[in-house]
């Protein structure tokens, strides 16, 4: 991806450019040969479907809007799309935090950023070629994160979550989302739902607290799966 698709290119994100200084994690925290092939997998998998993405779920836009209400984002706060893909959640995230407010998307495939820059998304949030488990933002400078379909591509999903708890002032929120919920998600897959999926309440409710985050709301139903947290002290 080019350096455009990551110049800020939304009104009132000026802010964004001190978060993005100073306070990020680089190679510290990963895990070697692993976390190469963990990214390159995912790369490969999104890449391959980025052209047409927003074409095979056409009818998805209402599901992230409902989606991001339940956020309840103040106007002027500060959120960002993690594993944002081709932006999907940008519009409604704007629309919910205002000119005055900043919204940032991150995606590890370029390819995805370049279908949002090509559906005129970039001009509703800064889009960021960055790898959710080493943020490129300051400690404590967001208010919310909202993620769609990522839980599932996270290599190491305990370490992973800190790393948005890190990103987000206590009290904050994160928003886990499929606009499909965990049965009908594994029917459109071919394949049985079990007690092992990471979005199982029983598993998504320790993992998030051992995280740093309480989970707050749980909804798992064939038309969503919408899972929030506040970010503990």
């Amino acid at each position: 991806m080019s350096d455009d698709h990551t110049n800020d290119h939304t009104r009132g994100d000026d802010r964004t450019n001190d978060h993005t200084r100073g306070d990020h994690r680089t190679n510290d925290h990963t895990h070697g040969d692993d976390r190469t092939n963990d990214h390159t997998r995912v790369r490969e998998f999104f890449a391959a479907r980025a052209a047409d993405w927003d074409s095979r779920f056409p009818d998805d836009g209402p599901a992230y809007a409902a989606a991001v209400a339940e956020l309840g984002l103040p106007e002027g706060a500060r959120v960002l799309d993690a594993g944002c893909g081709t932006g999907r959640a940008l519009p409604p995230l704007r629309a919910a935090v205002g000119p005055s407010g900043t919204v940032v998307g991150a995606d590890l495939t370029a390819a995805m950023l370049e279908a949002a820059v090509r559906a005129g998304r970039d001009r509703d949030g800064r889009l960021l070629l960055a790898d959710v488990a080493a943020l490129p933002l300051r400690s404590s400078c967001l208010d919310a994160v909202f993620a769609a379909g990522l839980v599932a591509h996270l290599p190491h999903p305990a370490e992973n979550l800190r790393e948005l708890a890190r990103v987000v002032r206590p009290g904050g929120t994160l928003a886990l989302f499929h606009p499909i919920g965990r049965a009908a998600l594994a029917a459109r897959q071919g394949r049985r739902i079990t007690d092992d999926d990471l979005r199982a309440e029983p598993r998504l409710r320790p993992l998030l607290a051992g995280s740093g985050w309480r989970l707050t709301s749980y909804v798992d139903e064939d038309d969503r799966f919408l899972a929030l947290a506040v970010r503990q002290d």
